[in-house]
């Protein structure tokens, strides 16, 4: 079985559909959707697309989909829980905080830690850490987002991390829309779309946040750069 791994959508509809049409996408037999699918400007859209994808599609919780649901001030929660309605938020609150598959000889796919929807790890995350962090995974190979940059990590025990990228709001220093592709190999992909396109239309959509929205994509931080923020957070 191979999965396409898309998390962090952010509610960009653009870079979704231009995801979605890539030809590497169709070598996937499932699409994994990692969470924050609905935290963003066209949450409705967003979920609706991928919902079309029917029996295919498997998706995991996010801390910002939670948010929505709770209607916290944090990702625009309550905005984007209008948007979406009563019937998709029911839906969203149901899914799940990890999903196992039989891909790449096992994987746990997760949105932030198999243990949490929030907790940070990065690249630099020291490995003891980092263990401890995935201990609760029941397969050695970790999918995980939550922080927009690529990584794919090999620890001593075993375990395997691989951060698929964000989709919808990356921090890569570069434009595009970033994924990931398992199966008998792991591939950190990255697809072009027209992001100036995208930041009109997420300026035009009314969500709270989506000036800074539109200004990280059109001008994307560096991962380097977001990496040392991200573990600095954690009080490394």
């Amino acid at each position: 079985m191979r999965a396409a791994a898309l998390y962090d959508v952010h509610g960009n509809l653009p870079a979704l559909e231009a995801v979605l049409a890539d030809p590497r996408l169709a070598r996937a037999d499932v699409v994994v959707c990692g969470g924050d699918l609905v935290a963003g400007p066209m949450p409705a859209a967003c979920f609706d697309r991928l919902g079309s994808l029917g029996a295919r599609v498997h998706f995991v919780r996010g801390n910002g989909d939670r948010e929505v649901v709770e209607r916290a001030a944090a990702h625009g929660g309550a905005w984007c829980a209008a948007a979406l309605g009563s019937k998709r938020l029911t839906r969203v609150a149901a899914w799940p905080l990890t999903v196992e598959l039989d891909v790449a000889g096992g994987a746990t796919f997760c949105h932030a830690t198999p243990r949490s929807d929030e907790e940070i790890v990065t690249r630099l995350t020291p490995d003891d850490q980092l263990e401890a962090a995935l201990a609760a995974a029941t397969f050695d190979l970790v999918v995980c987002g939550h922080t927009h940059v690529q990584a794919d990590r090999r620890l001593g025990g075993g375990r395997r991390l691989v951060n698929a990228g964000s989709v919808g709001r990356p921090y890569e220093g570069t434009r595009g829309a970033f994924w990931a592709l398992l199966g008998d190999t792991i591939e950190l992909l990255r697809t072009d779309y027209d992001v100036e396109e995208a930041a009109s239309a997420i300026l035009a959509s009314g969500h709270p946040d989506a000036a800074d929205h539109a200004g990280q994509l059109l001008d994307p931080p560096g991962a380097d750069e977001v990496s040392a923020y991200f573990e600095s957070l954690r009080g490394a």
